[in-house]
């Protein structure tokens, strides 16, 4: 299994959603991430972080509120922002780092 860091070193953009099952908000993204993989497919990857099960991981990403969402690309943080985002709003930023 590869460590996040090797996940998120990757060629094509990889949307992180980092989010904890208690968080209301955070059940609306779901739907939403999963039209946005529907639509571009194997261009991005997308990955799930939960921030009380990989505490390190949000710490280390300066993660205060949730749901936040990062796009990495090459290691590197490209986008981020907190809340829900819509996913048309999502897709069009997603594009822009394919």
């Amino acid at each position: 299994m590869k460590t996040f860091e090797q996940l998120i070193a990757d060629e094509k953009p990889v949307l992180v959603d980092f989010y904890a099952d208690w968080c209301a908000p955070c059940k609306m993204m779901p739907p939403i991430l999963k039209e946005v993989k529907e639509d571009l497919g194997d261009q991005v990857t997308i990955l799930k972080i939960d921030v009380d099960k990989n505490p390190k991981v949000a710490a280390q990403f300066q993660v205060r509120g949730i749901p936040t969402l990062i796009v990495f690309k090459k290691g590197q943080v490209q986008w981020r922002t907190s809340g829900v985002v819509p996913a048309a709003q999502l897709k069009q930023k997603l594009t822009e780092f394919i």
